[in-house]
């Protein structure tokens, strides 16, 4: 089926452009993120024009943070083990989590545990200190998936990460 702008997208003649709303601010050490993640608190300052838009955030418990993986270094492999696990089968880019996507966009839904006026305070973001924040939405019960289908290597994985 073809569509009046597939011509567009595929010649990628679509240039996208973002802006910073925010900044990841957290003290613990890059290399100690991953393994932390489960407790760890970082704060988001926000800029303060956009401090409007945060109205009503605090009745949600949880939101999705969108950051430009602004470290992430050239350009990655699109098919690569799952975290680096030679066990894990070759996967590409984009049937993963990892970094190695073709953009550098983060995802994270984390626990809102407080707002200070133009900072929210989360759990749970694997974002370093410094980390451009380009969307915060709230998750809600209309994103929630009971039991989505997931690889075999992923089940693996996940008893004994998060």
């Amino acid at each position: 089926m073809k569509h009046e702008h597939d011509d567009q997208v595929a010649g990628n003649d679509i240039q996208m452009c973002a802006r910073t709303i925010a900044t990841v601010r957290c003290t613990v050490p890059d290399e100690a993120i991953a393994r932390s993640r489960r407790t760890l608190l970082s704060e988001l300052h926000v800029l303060p024009e956009f401090e409007t838009a945060l109205t009503g955030i605090e009745a949600y418990s949880h939101l999705l943070v969108l950051f430009w993986m602004h470290r992430r270094g050239a350009a990655p492999d699109l098919l690569s083990h799952p975290r680096g696990d030679p066990a894990a089968p070759l996967t590409g880019a984009l049937a993963g989590r990892g970094r190695n996507h073709p953009n550098p966009i983060g995802l994270a839904v984390v626990e809102l545990v407080e707002r200070q006026g133009c900072v929210l305070v989360v759990r749970r973001l694997d974002a370093y200190d410094g980390t451009p924040v380009i969307d915060i939405k709230p998750y809600d019960d209309y994103d929630r998936v009971a039991s989505p289908r997931v690889p075999e290597w992923f089940k693996k994985r996940a008893g004994s990460n998060d």
